[in-house]
């Protein structure tokens, strides 16, 4: 078995970012080579029978800082480990050039799965600099074939998750209870604040849907959250929304609140700083929730199946299916499941890892 260093933020709890969880799942779930992840130091592995190199000083936030960058680089410098290197990153000048320097200067063959797609204005020459790239959706691999990338150096590969239990009427009931949540149609919004109008909609459509509930579950991966937060927040009480909103933040409780929602809805114009197909979308559809997102987006595709519901990242075009999901039972239901399956068929983790390590065999010829 060949052994694979994970270039990562550290992979330890909280498993609150996308790209570390898609390490871990990948780590996991793999069988022909050895995975070697990055953790903290003064730590042992935070995986069952997964190795990890003592390199972070603390867990971090979602963009590791000065010090931690560079304890990075000096472990691809100086340690011996990793037959190849396996990048996990948003596309970006300093990263990318740390990590095509040390590939070189170490003589390593490199992978990297591009998290999040590259700003629009991205020199993807500079940005992309692995033998292969990796991308999760079927648009980001358009847009970078069409920039002139060699297809020869990319490949698409949909991000896993490890699937939940859809909850009993029971559970729900008793979670609501616990969450001091209210009976009645609740939708919860799973997404950023700082990027995007998918906020600002799901606030504009509880003013037209009077029996409803909205739970807003946005993480601050910006200082630029806050502001953000007060002003949807000045707005909610504007509409008199201040007693059917229950912001949570940030929560460890995310998936308990998933599994309350009857529509889970993601409608954002742009997915920057997040993944393509993002994970807590796929949680969601793999607890039989119908999910929303916006056409246009690489979160589109996930429409195919049925338990996800593409719709313009508009008011009107947005409270239209929600307020026919919240309204009709039997039509959450059947998205539900048709959710569930799809999921379960193609997002499973031992599909991707099979996936990569046939990228690794690649490679490593």
């Amino acid at each position: 078995m060949a052994e694979v260093l994970f270039v990562s933020k550290p992979v330890v709890p909280p498993w609150h970012d996308s790209s570390k969880n898609l390490v871990k799942d990948l780590a996991c779930a793999m069988t022909r080579h050895t995975p070697l992840v990055m953790g903290r130091r003064g730590l042992s592995s935070a995986l069952d029978l997964v190795e990890a190199l003592p390199v972070y000083r603390r867990a971090g936030g979602f963009a590791p800082g000065l010090v931690d960058q560079l304890a990075v680089f000096q472990c691809l410098l100086s340690s011996r480990r990793g037959a190849l290197w396996h990048f996990f990153f948003a596309p970006n000048p300093k990263s990318s050039m740390a990590g095509r320097l040390a590939a070189r200067v170490r003589g390593r063959k490199s992978v990297h799965t591009v998290c999040s797609a590259p700003r629009e204005d991205a020199d993807l020459s500079r940005v992309l600099f692995a033998d292969l790239t990796v991308v999760l959706s079927r648009a980001t691999e358009v847009r970078l074939l069409e920039s002139g990338v060699d297809p020869g150096r990319l490949r698409r590969i949909p991000p896993a998750i490890v699937p939940l239990t859809p909850p009993g009427d029971s559970q729900i009931l008793r979670l609501r209870t616990q969450l001091g949540l209210p009976e009645g149609p609740l939708y919860v919004f799973p997404g950023d604040l700082e990027f995007g109008v998918g906020g600002q909609l799901a606030v504009e459509c509880l003013a037209a849907l009077p029996d409803a509930h909205l739970v807003m579950a946005c993480r601050a991966k910006t200082a630029a959250a806050a502001s953000a937060e007060a002003q949807l927040r000045l707005r909610a009480q504007s509409l008199g929304l201040e007693s059917r909103i229950t912001w949570v933040g940030e929560t460890p409780r995310i998936h308990d609140y998933l599994a309350c929602a009857d529509v889970v809805t993601l409608v954002s114009e742009t997915l920057y700083a997040k993944m393509d197909y993002p994970l807590v979308l796929l949680e969601a559809m793999s607890l039989s929730r119908p999910v929303l997102v916006a056409s246009g987006t690489p979160a589109a595709e996930l429409a195919r199946p049925g338990g996800c519901a593409a719709v313009a990242p508009e008011r009107d075009a947005m409270l239209e299916s929600l307020g026919e999901l919240l309204g009709d039972a039997g039509a959450r239901d059947q998205a539900g499941r048709a959710a569930r399956e799809y999921v379960l068929e193609q997002h499973a983790p031992a599909a991707m890892a099979a996936a990569y390590e046939a990228l690794y065999d690649e490679l490593l010829a």
